[in-house]
């Protein structure tokens, strides 16, 4: 299958000047992506990006006709603000670009764990936005609620999320807690709820918010992880996360404290069509009305972290949403890229 007109993408990932001159279709994780949609007759072309060469990628983007971005919130201690700053600029001009920043900071942040709460997917799920509302609600709620899940509204790889659970009562900020940071490596920590609290405050500065969940107790059972070709499931991921679980005897580097790999599944795996239905019927169509968010909005790709709420009377499971990941969603079931690259097509298209 060949498209009508001989459309450009550019494929944008993080590197730096000596990555940029050595990329090719052929030579980085996306190659499945690159090969599908040359199958469709799309000129695909590596983007690696760098605030330093910022300018340079920009004239770059502004001679092809949509733009697939691959850069994750937080990495190396760099942040998205010149690169989306940039994406902004470029999607004003004419290219497409997915995930636009706008609709990453509606869907790809914490805060849509709040705004959807009233969703099926949705649980006891509160905000603060200033230290204030953080003082006044969050160590009586610790104390009536039980163990809490907080987290930084923008992040990836677990950083900015913690368990924390509280050791002596009543609660007050003298009181003793117990933490565990989700980021890999992190051990279990007492410390006084004051000295808990303080460390999270950054976050209302840069993120201007901190979202707050209840502990999902069947966190052990696992977290699937379902992906989103715009408001299609294309796949699933099942994988038995170590983020939040103390980790063993043998300390946070023993094999026994690693996760367990990602399990992928088709769109069509059986043990996920309850999940698939809800999604496709019910919660994006949901999501996107609240937010704001047409279809021609919606990334190309994105996915959506559940893990297993508590079972129905009848015994069947129900799903939580811990998170959406829309910047950087990488590994893929084998089906995505294609589907990648058919909405591409029809994005280019449209266009």
């Amino acid at each position: 299958m060949a498209s009508e007109k001989h459309y450009r993408i550019a494929v944008l990932w993080r590197g730096d000047r000596e990555r940029r001159r050595a990329a090719t279709p052929q030579n980085n994780r996306f190659h499945r992506v690159f090969e599908e949609l040359a199958a469709l007759g799309i000129h695909a072309e590596p983007a690696v990006y760098a605030d330093e060469i910022a300018n340079e990628v920009r004239e770059q983007l502004l001679a092809v006709d949509g733009v697939l971005v691959w850069v994750d919130p937080i990495s190396g201690g760099q942040t998205r603000s010149v690169l989306d700053a940039m994406l902004r600029d470029v999607a004003s001009r004419g290219p497409w670009v997915s995930a636009h920043p706008d609709v990453i900071l509606k869907i790809g942040v914490k805060e849509v764990l709040y705004r959807t709460k009233h969703l099926g997917w949705g649980t006891d799920t509160h905000l603060y936005r200033t230290a204030a509302d953080f003082d006044e609600a969050f160590p009586s709620r610790l104390q009536s609620a039980g163990p809490r899940v907080l987290k930084q509204n923008r992040g990836n790889g677990g950083q900015g999320v913690w368990k924390v659970e509280l050791v002596s009562r009543p609660a007050s900020k003298a009181s003793v807690v117990r933490v565990l940071h989700a980021l890999r490596g992190s051990v279990v920590e007492e410390m006084s709820l004051g000295q808990f609290m303080a460390r999270c405050e950054p976050y209302l500065a840069s993120d201007r918010c901190i979202v707050d969940q209840p502990f999902q107790p069947r966190l052990p059972d696992g977290m699937i992880r379902c992906y989103m070709g715009c408001d299609k499931v294309v796949g699933f991921g099942h994988q038995f996360i170590k983020a939040l679980i103390p980790p063993p005897p043998a300390g946070p580097d023993s094999p026994d404290a690693q996760p367990g790999p990602r399990i992928m599944h088709g769109a069509d795996a059986e043990p996920f069509q309850v999940l698939r239905a809800k999604m496709e019927a019910e919660w994006t169509p949901q999501m996107m009305e609240i937010l704001g968010i047409d279809g021609a909005s919606l990334p190309i790709i994105w996915d959506a972290d559940f893990l297993y709420g508590p079972r129905t009377a009848s015994g069947e499971d129900s799903y939580v949403l811990c998170e959406i990941n829309v910047s950087s969603v990488f590994a893929i079931p084998d089906q995505a890229p294609a589907a990648i690259a058919r909405l591409a097509l029809t994005r280019l298209r449209s266009a």
